[in-house]
């Protein structure tokens, strides 16, 4: 779809130059005024369905804009609210005006809240919590109602950091009655016994009055993290998320990118960027490292360590080094990432406490975990093929670099030089990706045709096709989906549900997401732009069809064979988000049903009466039940004592789920040849390659994927050269 955004960047541009609008005024001083002015112009010549901006808008933008701001409404007054309240069908007008000054006002409201409430939650932390006194804590925040005075305000702190301060002192007591209860006589190995009879005896001096203490302080710890990164967040920082709170009544995936964010998508898209390949995490006493990526330049180094804090950054040659400590995360790492092929020197404190400097020079770092990885799979001396693909992943700058389709093509060639009889393609948790790959993908596994349909408002759909006659797999597939396979995911097995290439298991419908968007730079639109990085949006262009001219939006590609999982009883599908553009169809494309040998209909037969009688996917069930009836609840008790009861028989009916992690299939795993030395010079990939393998071993719906390629390919033997062609 790369050639259909350079198409809408160009008219748009051309829209743009010839409006009423000239370049003076989008030259506007004030930065805020000027992305409302590209914004809202963009949603207006560009969206597939556009949002007439007036009063029932307006009144959408301020609830849900005060909602993101205050979810828990624990900085915000009932006199807050009731200023702000006068602008509530008045934003509208204002978005037209360009004018912020709803935002300038709940801006500084909140931060000068925000600074109040640092004082409230560290006075309440001060004292002892009372846990034998009676009352209740109500976690349904979207009930509450915003306080009156400061007495309700502390009142309602008090009970928030109660309750989270119950869950810690319920831990510290828990390891303190283990610890107590551990006898030595019954340990053989003398060393552990006598860490333990430490650990025991130091437990034992411990008084439930230490222990609550002990709870509040990791209490004010999490709230000490939390402040610190509320407090490196700047005023664009809150004005992305009132800009959000307007296109988002556009629908669910229109998205305004701050600047950082956009970088963090264009990463996450690639699945790479161009640094020095570690993660780093801000903590209060400096930024501290906590993964090193594998395969990227500080893992090829080897001098940089996870838990080591940065203190200071130099650029090459120069001299001066810059001191990092107290900076924004977002701005130090500015400093330490940069082009490829370039040197940056670290000054660190160690873990031991030692000061030392250390050069690394930046590289490509690709990001293991985006990427598709496959895994041969026996099963009674027969062998399949299983790909995994986390993403559709795409270089937007040049299609021809690492993409999800080249990858794909090239698992398959590896497994079938291993002799695989079928293939498992597993999509699930696959939120989507490039539009581009997803069409390439599927024509791995068909001969030529149509894979999905494009439809623009106000424009004839567009067939996007297959047009590549080769086949890479031709053998029996099976799609693995579930609740949060989406967008290009559902395109795949949609595509190969019509053609009846595959059969899909999974999840009773996959997210529904049948929309397709383009992300627009918007430095692009002004010239001799003054005003810094302006960043990007993400606004739906199109909605997408499947093949027989049914959308997926909303109701998403309902599986051959449906499995229940741990989603099975949760909303968090595209119905159940805000503002989701509707169902419908059109005509269906032209093309042919798979002419093959493989008895599908007889398959899925076999496969869902062996789900129905499959006790392992009963209890999975169970356990979604379960998980929903937790997730549903609103109402804790502060009192000690019931607080521990409620908590034992969450985990007496925990146990009864605990032989979920228990089920072993026969399946084995191994990795391709060429991984596994790969493996041999990278233990993390290998350690990353063993547990992965490990899940899979537990995984019953790759076990019913393997089953059902079995299937297929012994009915193909039986069905021989019997073949229909279907014309749609």
């Amino acid at each position: 779809m790369k050639g259909n955004y350079k198409f809408l960047l160009l008219a748009l541009l051309i829209a743009f130059a010839s409006c009423s609008f000239t370049s003076k005024k989008f030259e506007d001083p004030d930065k805020d005024k000027l992305l409302i002015q590209l914004i809202t112009y963009l949603l207006d010549q560009g969206h597939f369905e556009p949002k007439d901006i007036n009063d029932d808008f307006s009144s959408h933008v301020y609830d849900d804009y005060l909602n993101n701001l205050d979810p828990f409404k624990r900085y915000f007054y009932e006199s807050d609210i009731k200023e702000f309240e006068a602008y509530r069908n008045k934003i509208d007008d204002q978005i037209k005006a360009y004018d912020v000054s709803f935002f300038n006002l709940t801006h500084e409201r909140l931060l000068q809240r925000i600074e109040e409430s640092k004082t409230i939650y560290k006075n309440i932390l001060d004292k002892p919590f009372n846990f034998s006194k009676e009352e209740e804590y109500n976690a349904d925040y979207k009930q509450l109602t915003y306080v009156t005075n400061k007495r309700e305000m502390k009142e309602r702190w008090r009970k928030q950091l109660k309750f989270s301060t119950i869950a810690n002192f319920d831990n510290v007591v828990s390891q303190r009655d283990l610890n107590t209860d551990f006898d030595p006589s019954e340990d053989t190995d003398t060393s552990e016994s006598n860490e333990k009879l430490e650990t025991k005896e130091t437990a034992e001096k411990k008084s439930d009055k230490e222990l609550e203490s002990e709870a509040r302080l990791a209490t004010k710890k999490s709230l000490d993290e939390l402040y610190d990164y509320i407090e490196d967040r700047r005023r664009n920082d809150w004005f992305a998320v009132y800009i959000n709170a307007i296109v988002e009544e556009f629908d669910p995936h229109t998205f305004y990118f701050a600047p950082e964010d956009k970088e963090r998508f264009d990463r996450d898209i690639s699945g790479k960027f161009e640094g020095i390949g570690a993660r780093l995490q801000k903590k209060i006493d400096g930024i501290m490292v906590n993964e090193i990526i594998s395969g990227g330049p500080a893992w090829r180094a080897d001098e940089l360590e996870v838990g080591d804090q940065i203190l200071k950054v130099k650029q090459g040659d120069e001299k001066e080094a810059i001191n990092v400590v107290g900076m924004r995360l977002e701005d130090a790492i500015k400093f330490i990432k940069g082009p490829k092929g370039t040197v940056v020197t670290l000054t660190l404190k160690k873990v031991d406490g030692t000061i030392q400097d250390i050069d690394i020079k930046r590289d490509v770092v690709e990001l293991e975990e985006t990427y598709a990885k496959s895994s041969i799979v026996k099963k009674d001396g027969k062998t399949f093929g299983l790909i995994n693909l986390p993403k559709f992943y795409i270089s937007f700058e040049d299609y021809n670099e690492r993409n999800a389709a080249s990858d794909i093509k090239q698992e398959i060639i590896r497994l079938k030089k291993e002799g695989v009889e079928g293939l498992v393609m597993d999509l699930r948790n696959n939120g989507g990706g490039s539009l581009q790959t997803v069409v390439d993908i599927a024509g791995l596994f068909i001969e030529e045709g149509p894979v999905v349909q494009v439809k623009t408002t106000g424009e004839a759909k567009e067939v996007l096709s297959d047009k590549d006659k080769a086949i890479v797999w031709d053998g029996p597939l099976v799609i693995l989906v579930n609740e949060l396979s989406a967008s290009a995911s559902e395109i795949l097995a949609a595509a190969m549900q019509d053609y009846k290439r595959g059969i899909v298991i999974g999840s009773k419908q996959t997210y529904g997401k049948g929309t397709v968007q383009t992300v627009m730079d918007l430095n692009r639109m002004v010239k001799n732009n003054t005003q810094g990085d302006l960043g990007a949006l993400k606004f739906t262009t199109q909605k997408f069809y499947r093949i027989n001219g049914g959308s997926t939006q909303l109701e998403g590609v309902k599986s051959d064979v449906v499995v229940p999982d741990r989603y099975s009883y949760i909303d968090i599908g595209e119905k159940d988000q805000e503002n989701p553009l509707p169902w419908d169809k059109i005509d269906a494309a032209d093309y042919d049903v798979w002419t093959n040998y493989f008895d599908y209909d007889t398959t899925v037969s076999k496969s869902k009466a062996r789900m129905f009688s499959n006790e392992q996917l009963k209890l999975i069930d169970a356990n979604a039940k379960w998980v929903k009836k937790i997730r549903d609840r609103e109402s804790y008790s502060l009192n000690y004592e019931t607080y521990k009861k409620e908590m034992e028989v969450n985990e007496e009916e925990t146990k009864r789920f605990s032989k979920l992690s228990e089920y072993q299939t026969d399946l084995t795993f191994t990795s391709l040849p060429y991984e596994v030395k790969l493996m041999d010079a990278d233990s993390v990939l290998m350690e990353k390659r063993n547990r992965w393998h490990k899940s899979l071993s537990k995984d019953v719906y790759v076990e019913e994927a393997i089953n059902v390629l079995r299937d297929l390919k012994e009915g193909q033997a039986i069905k021989g050269g019997v073949a229909n062609s279907t014309k749609n």
